[in-house]
């Protein structure tokens, strides 16, 4: 599946990969996507996933980032309260 979706600073796609990886305990960023597929029953396959509906899609991205942004969130206020 081609990537979309474009990272304001390239260098970090490594680091949000693994960070996606670490929230979703999987070994590989990838695979995270498969297992909340199938924890969501979202008929997600590898390859093409044309036939899949945009609600689906949906909630498939909304439930990785949106966890991803928390984490992010709570790391940096942790950051922040650690330089005081």
């Amino acid at each position: 599946m081609a990537r979309r979706n474009k990272i304001l600073v390239p260098e970090a796609r490594e680091g949000l990969d693994r960070l996606k990886a670490e929230l979703m305990n999987t070994a590989t960023p990838d695979q995270a996507k498969y297992e909340i597929a199938e924890d969501k029953r979202i008929p997600l396959k590898h390859g093409y996933n044309g036939d899949l509906s945009t609600r689906d899609a949906g909630k498939l991205g909304g439930s990785i980032g949106g966890q991803m942004v928390k984490e992010l969130v709570r790391r940096a206020q942790q950051e922040l309260q650690d330089k005081k």
